[in-house]
């Protein structure tokens, strides 16, 4: 086997280890279980087929010839079970066969006899954090799964498509209804509209998401399949693509059937004639405390001192009456959010009634929290201002949730594109920079905000199609033949396949990203030979940043280029290699780029 340098690395991962010779079987399964503690070992492919089936081990190693099963077809049938499967062979240069039945199979790395103890621990550790991320990812999946299940059971929940034509409901929806999911899926919510609805709240609704794409909210009265009413507080919110279209609607609804039952009652009540005054005086009190408990309640008089709050407010805040109550009403607005936009919400609820939108506060522990607010100006029989009524609904939750799933998606790319990058041994700071180039530039070429923010988190993933390729190709430190060429311009293609199929909008970039950073603006580039503006932007951006950081810094298989020499080369291959508005741009600010550079000095 051979010296090895000192590695005390432990991987957190199964292995199953399959070699008929007894000799290299005991000295290589020695030396795998000190970085291994979970090792199962087999003589044969028979015996290392069952290990897999009882064990399912996250990686396996294996020789190729052996009695009874060899390495190859033991690893098709293992590939049968789980086409996933991360796979290791041990090879002889005499086996030429069956390296291309290796590479047919997509085998994830094959080492060459006698093992190189070093070379074989590297390669473990790329493949343990292939499958560390795989295990994220499903541990995320399982948390998504557990969020959605805590929605279904506290909300009312429904989808849309974007003709307004029902994809889903939960079990709330369905009990709340009294129809079962069968006879819900394909309808339009007209199934449990109830013709005391006016006409004029659905087309408000319809006007917010679809003509303004907003979110709608609402109270609506809706009918069960029985006939019966129901009442509903409903947010509507559309989902929208890259390019602002409306995928779909979603619903979250919660029951205030019987508070509205209450509110109905009350005010038949009050058109009794014959209904005595303190009679009155105590329905309005059971209801003033039914609303008091069920919604977070602020009170604040016409020069914005707080006037009152329930106790909902201050288990949200922390705070307690007496600290609020008489205290400006600024005291407890979240520094972020503009005093002149609070004053224009108000000003505009005293001009027609009612105000309504998502708001930022903060609790008095200066935590960040989120609620829709609706804000009510109370006013006297002359129209005088007494008073604003503001009716909050805490969704810190959902907001956090929504953060949290964007951070990471953010992470798993970034952590993918490193991966990319780390097979053909380049660092993360590669693709940071890169990353940043490309925003930077992507806005200097005029693309908004929100598309040069997609694009630096897309450029990450640029060479994720490297994780296809083979190491002696990747790590060659000499010049690639022209058969191996070939076989490294394939990543191009490999990063397409891997994301095309995705929905979300980073990926979908970082598909465009992969498959077209190497061509070329005269139409000599690959994988399919673009030219012109015929390369999308994504593209011709990422092509001027990658090129630029690999050439500032030393790789493998070339030094480090000077400032001079890139600049020259830019200049040259404008209009040929590269877009030559995008070159302009670059170049006209390149101490800006240099910024970037020099924020990761010194590191590969």
């Amino acid at each position: 086997m051979g010296i090895y340098k000192v590695f005390n690395k432990k991987f957190n991962i199964s292995l199953l280890y399959v070699e008929d010779d007894i000799h290299t079987r005991e000295e290589l399964s020695s030396i795998l279980s000190y970085h291994i503690d979970n090792i199962y070992v087999a003589e044969n492919g028979e015996k290392g087929l069952k290990l897999f089936e009882e064990k399912k081990p996250d990686l396996v190693i294996t020789d190729i010839k052996m009695p009874l099963l060899d390495g190859i077809a033991m690893s098709k049938k293992i590939r049968e079970l789980d086409s996933n499967a991360k796979i290791i062979l041990l090879t002889a240069f005499n086996e030429p066969n069956y390296l291309v039945e290796a590479i047919k199979m997509h085998i994830d790395s094959y080492i060459t006899k006698p093992v190189n103890i070093q070379e074989l621990l590297e390669n473990i550790e790329k493949l343990t954090k292939h499958i560390e991320l795989k295990k994220e990812k499903e541990n995320i999946g399982n948390l998504l799964e557990e969020y959605k299940k805590t929605v279904d059971l506290s909300s009312i929940v429904s989808k849309t498509n974007a003709k307004g034509v029902i994809t889903f409901v939960n079990e709330q929806f369905e009990t709340i209804s009294g129809y079962k999911k069968e006879e819900l899926i394909g309808k339009s919510h007209n199934i449990v509209r109830h013709e005391d609805t006016p006409s004029e709240v659905f087309k408000d609704m319809w006007n917010t998401i679809r003509v303004l794409k907003k979110p709608w909210h609402g109270k609506i009265k809706n009918k069960k399949k029985d006939g019966s009413p129901y009442y509903v507080k409903t947010v509507i919110n559309p989902i929208l693509d890259i390019d602002d279209n409306i995928i779909e609607f979603i619903a979250v609804r919660s029951d205030i059937t019987e508070l509205e039952e209450t509110k109905l009652k009350l005010e038949q009540e009050y058109q009794k004639t014959s209904i005595k005054y303190n009679e009155a005086s105590s329905l309005s009190r059971i209801y003033e405390d039914a609303f008091d408990k069920s919604s977070i309640i602020l009170r604040v008089t016409s020069d914005m001192k707080i006037k009152y709050i329930n106790d909902m407010f201050c288990e949200l805040t922390g705070y307690s009456k007496n600290e609020l109550i008489g205290k400006s009403y600024w005291t407890i607005t979240h520094p972020q959010t503009q005093k002149e936009l609070l004053e224009k919400a108000f000003v505009y609820a005293k001009e027609n009634g009612v105000w309504k939108g998502q708001l930022k506060g903060i609790t008095k522990d200066k935590k960040d929290i989120h609620y829709i607010s609706t804000i009510v100006a109370i006013k006297d029989v002359n129209n005088n201002l007494l008073e604003y009524l503001g009716i909050r609904l805490d969704i810190t939750k959902v907001i956090e949730l929504h953060e949290e799933l964007e951070e990471t998606q953010r992470e798993v790319i970034y952590t993918m594109g490193e991966i990319g990058e780390t097979r053909s041994k380049e660092t993360g700071f590669h693709v940071k920079r890169v990353a940043e180039y490309s925003k930077l530039l992507a806005l200097k070429f005029g693309l908004s905000k929100d598309e040069a923010e997609i694009l630096r988190l897309a450029s990450p993933m640029h060479d994720i199609g490297k994780v296809g390729i083979p190491d002696s190709i990747l790590n060659k430190p000499g010049k690639l033949t022209a058969q191996e060429y070939e076989t490294m311009k394939e990543h191009a293609q490999i990063g397409y396949e891997l994301l095309k199929n995705s929905t979300r909008d980073i990926l979908k970039a970082s598909a465009i990203v992969a498959y077209e950073h190497h061509e070329k603006w005269d139409g000599s580039g690959y994988p399919r030979g673009l030219s012109g503006e015929d390369i999308h932007i994504y593209g011709r951006i990422t092509a001027i940043c990658d090129v630029f950081d690999a050439l500032a810094h030393e790789r493998p298989y070339k030094k480090a280029w000077e400032l001079d020499r890139i600049i020259a080369l830019f200049k040259e291959e404008r209009a040929k290699h590269f877009d030559p508005t995008l070159i302009d741009l670059f170049l006209e600010n390149l101490d800006e780029f240099l910024e970037i550079q020099n924020a990761y000095e010194g590191r590969a």
